[in-house]
Formats: C-alpha cells, structure tokens, sequence
C-alpha cells in the first residue's frame, strides 16, 4: 500500500500534468486573440480585460474538469452501464436509459442557451422535445451494443430519414435543427454517454467489443435534429428576430471583477442541476447494485466535486469573457475592406478552438485506451482541428456571401455515409461521436458569437447565415476522422509489402 506522501505526490503530479495540457489546449486560442487585439481589430480596454480573465479560467477549469472525468464521471458511467447490462432486464435497461438520456439533456446548459436563441418556437417545446429525442435514441443505441446491429446501416437509415424530412423545412430551421445535435452532447453528457457504451460493451463481451465502445454519442446526437425538424412543421420560422445577449463590456477593473461574481451562482446553479441526474443514477445503484467500498465513493465523490468547479470556472470564462470578445472581433473584421480575411482567419481559429474543448480530450483518450494505441490521441487531435479549421473556413464564407447551408450539409453527410462502407467500423463509431463532441461550449460561446459579429456588420440573416456554425463544426470530423480511417487502412496494407521488400533486400546481401 502507498503512503500518503506517496498519494500526494502522485496526485500534485497528475495535477501538474493536467494543468500543462489545460495551458496548451487553451493558449493558443488566446494568442490568436491578442493578435487581433493587437493588430486589425483592437477591443475596449474592459472587454480585453475581461477576455484576460476569462482566459485564466478556462485553463484553470478544463484542468480540474479533465481530473473529475477520469475520477468520477468515467468510472460512473462505466458501472452503471455494465450493471444495466449484467441485470438481463430488458425493460429496466429502456425506462433507466430513456429517464437518464431525458433528464441530462434537459439540464444541459447549452441547450437552454440555444432555445432562448430560436424566437419561433417557445423554450419548453423545443427543450423537451429535443431532450425526448436524446431519451430515444440512447436506448436504441444501447440496444444496438447488445443486440450487436450495424451502426453503419443505422446512421444511413437515420440520416436518410433526416434528409427527407429536411426538404419540407422552411429554411430557417435547418440550421437550428443540425445545431441541436451538437448543442445537447456538452461536456457533461459526453463523459458519461460514453463510458455508459464502453461498460455495456465490456460485459457484453465478443470480438466486437472495442469496435461497439463508440457510438452512443453518435446517435444520441440524431435524436434532436429529427425532434426539431418535427417541431418545425407547427411553427414559422419567421415568427421572431434572432438575438443574442451579449454581456456588457465592463468599463473599469472592478466592473470586471463584479461582472464575474454576479455570473459565478448562475453558472454554479447551471452546472449543479445538470450534475444532479448522473449523481441521483449513481446513488441509486449504489445503494441497489453496485455497494462499491467507502473508498471508492470518496474517490469518485471528490471526482465530482473536481468536475462541478472546473465546469464552473470554464462556462462562466467562455460565457463572459469569450463570448464578448468573439461577438466584437468578428464585427470588427467583417467592417475592414478586406473582409474576405474572415476565411482564413477563421480557420485559424477553427484549428486551435477544438483543441480547447473539455470532452474532446476525454474522448481522444478513451479511443486511445479501447483500441490499444492503434488510434493515437495526438492522431485524433490532429483530425479534429484539421476538420473544424475547413468547417470554420465554409462558415466564414456562409457568412460573407450568404450561401445555403444546404450546400454544405447535403454533400458533406453523403460523403460521410459513403466512407463508413470502405473503413472499418472502429473508425465510423469514433468519427461520428467526434461530430457531437467538437461542437461543445467553446463553440457555443466564441464561434458562433464571432460569426454572429460579422453577420450582423454586413447586414446579413443571422438566422440563416450564421446560425449553423455548431453544425458545420460537428460535420467535418465525421469527413477527418474517417479519412483518418482510410490512411490506417491503407498502412497496414503497405507495412507487409514493405517487410517483404526489406526481407529481399537483406538476402540478396547475405548470399553477395
């Protein structure tokens, strides 16, 4: 057993390596914005400051967020999707997981942010709804683990039933409908929906296991769309003006600081009522099932409260800090003469914003764990901000020529779709959950304020030019992650080659 000078050490240790990646997923971000601050588009002095702020914690909040996932959030998920599976009930496992997938989604606070952002149709509706369709699909995607179907002929259907239904939406509500799938898989539900898929996986068992880990949050992401696209045949899209409350920029350093402590128990209230769901499931089958020892209830209890401050810190940073200074860059951008350096600037922020999302490096290093180092964290990273830089790049020029979000959509999902059928399955699963993930608060509260910006300043439709970011952003990882696919494919094809030739080469040496 390991003293506690040992434990200390050990976790001042995985504190410090948890800080240093929070510092180098976030700064760059940060610089990006100094640059522009120092540059074309300098801000008011309160709303750098604030930025500044805001900056300090969010780096201070992914690193306690990232330690409560491994602590708590992981381990939860884990065992209450193996017990869900071990009781062979069924009916249990359909009610447990359609009141879970509810309940979280309800208290997710980007999607609240997202039906106050929607005039035509009334918050209540559109919460509800799109959290049934979260409900519904987490059971299918349960069943589809133990029942062992396709997820590839899933997706195809499912988004074949999208596409269709699409065609009779008003145009205003397509892009709303795609951002409702990005917006309900925040870094909440992410860590647990995805350790729920791996502990039903790993009892289940078979040589599929790995490959059947992935793919919960992939269809739990479809839920929404199909739920909003059905609430749009009885309301009009044009039934109000879109808008978005933007905080008010703070004129002095104790403006600053008194803006943030009144935002710190609205987001503390937010994050508690969203934790409440996976605590009360936890607690329960604690109590009925699991009877885990009191040390690990300690261990999973300070998780929690390591996971409830860090979320804290980071949704009240990117809320008052980023979230003004993305909606006063992009209007300051697109005014210059030479708006078209939106594009590139764009994708410059899409390449290093991914990086600074809270559950994508959970989900990198889960892939990385289930597939035994086959698909590498730095390898997914890499992808991901490679995809969200072109998905940032379309959308800059949506915004600065108006184009249908149609032609971005359509022909991205059918590509989509059409390499789930030349890579394998592992790949798929990962991909389409990378789409759910990388679209999480980061792009809620810069991208999409940033586009908003420049739309606003350019005199364009918000509604329709700038709302669609999140699902631009959780498209193109479907397209990076499975490329990504085909270049692992194409490798483990060459490598036999190779040792061959390298094999002939050594022989003809020995025999010279």
């Amino acid at each position: 057993m390991p003293n506690k000078l040992e434990v200390r050490r050990s976790a001042l240790r995985k504190i410090r390596e948890k800080f240093l990646e929070s510092f180098s997923a976030v700064m760059p971000i940060g610089l990006i914005v100094l640059l522009l601050h120092f540059t074309i588009a300098p801000m008011p002095g309160g709303m750098f400051g604030s930025f500044l702020v805001g900056l300090l914690l969010l780096i201070v909040g992914m690193c306690l967020f990232s330690l409560g996932a491994d602590l708590s959030m992981m381990p939860m998920g884990e065992r209450i999707g193996a017990q869900l599976t071990r009781s062979k009930n069924l009916k249990f496992l359909i009610v447990t997981a359609l009141v879970m997938g509810v309940l979280i989604t309800v208290a997710e606070p980007d999607l609240q942010v997202l039906a106050r952002q929607v005039p035509a149709v009334p918050d209540k509706p559109l919460i509800f709804l799109v959290a049934a369709g979260v409900g519904l699909f987490l059971v299918a995607a349960l069943l589809r683990i133990i029942f062992q179907k396709s997820l590839r002929l899933i997706l195809m259907v499912c988004y074949g039933l999208v596409f269709f239904l699409a065609i009779w939406v008003q145009p205003g509500f397509l892009p709303v409908a795609f951002d409702a799938g990005g917006v309900t898989t925040g870094p909440i539900t992410v860590p647990f929906i995805l350790a729920l898929g791996i502990g039903v996986a790993a009892v289940r068992g078979g040589r599929s296991a790995h490959d059947d880990s992935f793919g919960l949050v992939a269809l739990c992401s479809i839920g929404p769309i199909l739920a909003v696209l059905l609430l749009s045949q009885f309301y009009d899209a044009a039934g109000g003006a879109y808008g978005a409350t933007v905080p008010e920029t703070p004129q002095s350093l104790g403006e600053i600081v008194s803006q943030y402590i009144q935002a710190f128990p609205h987001y503390a209230k937010e994050v508690l009522i969203a934790l409440l769901p996976i605590l009360g499931a936890f607690a329960l089958f604690q109590v009925l099932f699991l009877h885990l020892p009191r040390r690990q209830m300690i261990r999973v209890g300070v998780g929690a409260a390591y996971t409830y401050v860090g979320l804290v810190l980071f949704l009240t940073g990117a809320n008052i800090g980023f979230l003004s200074a993305g909606n006063f860059l992009g209007g300051a951008i697109a005014a210059l003469s030479y708006r078209w350096v939106l594009v590139p600037i764009g994708m410059v922020m899409g390449f290093f914003v991914v990086a600074a999302e809270p559950a994508v490096h959970v989900l990198n290093k889960q892939v990385e764990e289930i597939s035994g180092g086959t698909i590498s964290r730095s390898a997914m990273l890499i992808s991901l901000m490679c995809g969200v830089a072109v998905s940032l790049g379309l959308a800059m020029a949506r915004v600065i020529w108006g184009v249908s979000i149609w032609y971005f959509l359509l022909p991205g999902y059918l590509v989509a779709l059409m390499l789930t059928l030349f890579v394998p399955k592992i790949f798929t699963a990962v991909a389409f959950d990378s789409g759910g993930v990388a679209s999480g608060p980061m792009t809620a509260t810069f991208l999409l304020p940033f586009a908003m910006g420049a739309c606003q300043a350019m005199g364009g439709n918000v509604l329709s030019d700038a709302f669609g970011i999140v699902a631009m952003v959780a498209m193109t990882p479907l397209l990076a992650i499975q490329i990504l696919g085909l270049w692992s494919v194409y490798r483990q094809k060459k490598q036999p080659r190779e040792k061959f030739a390298l094999d002939e080469t050594e022989l003809i040496e020995m025999e010279g």
